[in-house]
């Protein structure tokens, strides 16, 4: 891709999408983790330690070149993406779950992603040249996730009727975002991408089925109602490989560490509608006893 795109267009882009995550977002979907912790603990701790520790595995198993794992890693460590929302309306999930879960998950993923990417950097790429990822670029990916969410918030404050208004185009730029962002990734190693797909398709696709499954039968084991394991599994089987694509592009410079996230998006959707239906019909929704819970 142009350098110009990369450096310019492509974080400007992803702003106006967290902005329209931010839109979604108020002080109280912060505080309702207090109404329902156990839900939210558990998927927190599901994506941020069994899903890293996943990756780590996949990556080791499957001996993944250094720079594709750390683009998975990568992937690991990227938040829920803002489409988790409308996979649990459709498929009877507890929505309220999914935006306290995207609120607190745009926070933690400002400290948690580059930690975890710094570390998979240091275990994985032995000569720590080709990619590097330091302190400033650690404040560039702070203000690529938080800057544009409280600026969203605050639109979302003062100005609700221009709120409703923009909810629905910018979810539309952002699909017609994500879809152009895989295409130039794509493009720009069109030459070695079936060498790509071979090395890290099948990791994308477990990742996948193991975030899908674990966000939901987890919960579930812990007690958790169906309705809002259906929130957790799709909050942690969406990934924002949106934001992990772009933080390969700009912040890494490395369009082979977006490969990862360029695949597993051509998965994730594919993957969730299947599991939503299947669990429309072999597993029956079971709504939260307590009435705070069904927000």
């Amino acid at each position: 891709m142009d350098s110009g795109i990369i450096t310019i267009l492509l974080p400007l882009a992803l702003a106006i999408i967290m902005i329209g995550l931010g839109l979604e977002l108020t002080p109280k979907d912060f505080a309702r983790v207090t109404r329902h912790p156990k839900a939210v603990l558990l998927a927190l701790f599901c994506q941020l330690v069994l899903l890293v520790g996943i990756a780590f595995l996949l990556c080791k198993i499957l001996a993944l070149p250094p720079v594709l794992a750390v683009g998975l890693m990568l992937l690991a460590a990227s938040p829920g993406g803002s489409t988790a929302n409308l996979f649990s309306y459709l498929f009877k999930g507890d929505i309220a779950l999914n935006i306290t879960l995207t609120a607190i998950n745009s926070v933690i993923a400002a400290v948690s992603l580059p930690l975890i990417v710094n570390l998979s950097i240091q275990h994985f790429m032995n000569d720590g040249q080709q990619i590097t990822l330091q302190f400033s670029k650690i404040l560039q990916v702070f203000s690529i996730i938080i800057i544009p969410v409280c600026i969203g918030m605050l639109i979302r404050h003062f100005a609700p009727k221009f709120t409703e208004k923009m909810n629905r185009p910018l979810r539309i730029f952002a699909v017609v975002f994500l879809v152009l962002i895989i295409i130039g990734a794509i493009a720009k190693e069109r030459h070695q991408i079936m060498e790509y797909l071979t090395q890290v398709g099948l990791a994308t696709v477990i990742f996948c089925l193991c975030s899908l499954l674990i966000g939901y039968f987890v919960p579930r084991l812990a007690g958790i109602s169906s309705t809002q394991a259906r929130a957790c599994a799709f909050e942690i089987g969406i990934h924002n490989s949106t934001l992990a694509m772009t933080i390969a592009l700009t912040v890494m410079a490395s369009s082979t560490a977006a490969m990862p996230a360029a695949v597993y998006s051509l998965f994730m959707y594919f993957f969730a509608a299947i599991f939503g239906f299947l669990l429309n019909r072999f597993s029956p929704v079971q709504p939260a006893t307590e009435p705070q819970q069904t927000a």
